[in-house]
């Protein structure tokens, strides 16, 4: 038997929906987060205009962010434990898959600050 293959039952398959929901739920946080992130980012017009203020944005984004991305830490951390715990490795490449999701999301937002 391959080492990677895993037996197909009820149990396997179930966990590879809930890995694809689970996986679904993380793009559409990451467009969520880079929507709040949007709140705090430089304005186009003041940016040409040479002004960069910067008293409220840190907060406003943070305010925006913060629960977002703690909702989906625990979420996926919790998504890991039930990988490592179950050894379903090949619903781990689908949580694997989640960091550069995250990790777009990220460069997108901190390209506009």
């Amino acid at each position: 038997m391959n080492a990677h293959s895993e037996p197909l039952n009820r149990k396997n398959v179930a966990t590879q929906r809930w890995s694809v929901v689970l996986l679904t739920a993380n793009v559409i946080g990451a467009v969520i987060y880079v929507v709040a992130a949007s709140h705090g980012w430089v304005i186009p017009q003041e940016r040409a205009a040479g002004l960069h203020s910067v008293t409220g944005e840190p907060l406003v984004w943070a305010l925006y962010v913060l629960p977002i991305c703690v909702v989906f830490f625990v979420l996926n951390v919790t998504w890991g434990a039930f990988i490592l715990a179950g050894k379903q490795w090949r619903t781990g490449l689908l949580w694997l898959s989640t960091i550069p999701i995250w990790l777009v999301a990220v460069a997108i937002d901190f390209a506009h600050h």
